[in-house]
């Protein structure tokens, strides 16, 4: 038998659930112009005992492509990671492609972590092409004479979802994820675009609108139980 504290109990670590839940939802919303970041669901279970659980689960599916024409912005059109690497050596993944070149001519995220194993662009240059297979060319204006400066790759995971989610929209491998794996021959780059978020606003808002009323009800009922606890105490005096 469930006693009124134990259900005021559990009305309580219900409730909680259900601000994290919506700790999710509002980083999502506030996430919105933030170039590739993609949908985190906060997803809630009902054990039988009447106990809310819930698993974090990271939506990788496409986000729209939006053009810019910057050279050094690529967007992904497909499944797959561009690993980077921090200044003190820690490598990570991302799908956010909005790149520049450092004081000396590296292309780097914004947050100043190398693209790949590191790509030189010489100061002097006409025309810049990063082509749909991650090859990086410098040309002259007329085409004719080309320099090869390196090459930005691609990989994927068995297990995207097993990601561990780090800043700046990139990801650290784990062993849920598996290792990465190396996307060869490809043609999923593309350059002078970046790839939007993939959160659907409107399913967001409802979502808040929704949970709002849930806890809203929750409390009603947690405050209904709590005055007849009170009462019966009294009683008992």
């Amino acid at each position: 038998m469930t006693t009124l504290q134990g259900i005021i109990n559990r009305g309580i670590i219900n409730a909680e659930l259900q601000f994290e839940k919506m700790g999710y939802i509002s980083t999502n919303v506030s996430n919105y112009n933030t170039n590739g970041y993609k949908t985190v669901r906060f997803e809630q279970m009902l054990s039988e005992s009447g106990y809310l659980t819930g698993i974090e689960r990271t939506d990788f599916s496409q986000g729209a492509i939006q053009r810019t024409e910057r050279d050094f912005d690529i967007a992904i059109d497909g499944t797959g990671f561009i690993p980077v690497t921090s200044p003190t050596g820690d490598v990570t993944y991302t799908r956010e492609g909005s790149f520049k070149v450092d004081k000396d001519g590296y292309i780097i995220t914004n947050d100043g972590y190398l693209v790949g194993d590191g790509i030189q662009v010489p100061v002097n240059y006409d025309n810049i092409a990063i082509k749909e297979n991650g090859d990086v060319e410098i040309y002259s204006n007329d085409g004719t004479e080309r320099e090869y400066l390196g090459h930005i790759p691609l990989v994927n995971f068995r297990n995207p979802e097993g990601l561990k989610k780090s800043d700046n929209n990139k990801y650290y491998l784990t062993a849920e994820s598996g290792e990465p794996v190396l996307i060869t021959n490809h043609t999923r780059f593309k350059q002078g675009n970046l790839e939007v978020t993939n959160i659907d606003i409107l399913n967001e808002v409802n979502s808040i609108l929704r949970l709002n009323a849930s806890m809203l009800a929750s409390f009603k009922v947690m405050q209904t139980i709590n005055d007849m606890y009170s009462k019966t105490l009294q009683l008992n005096q």
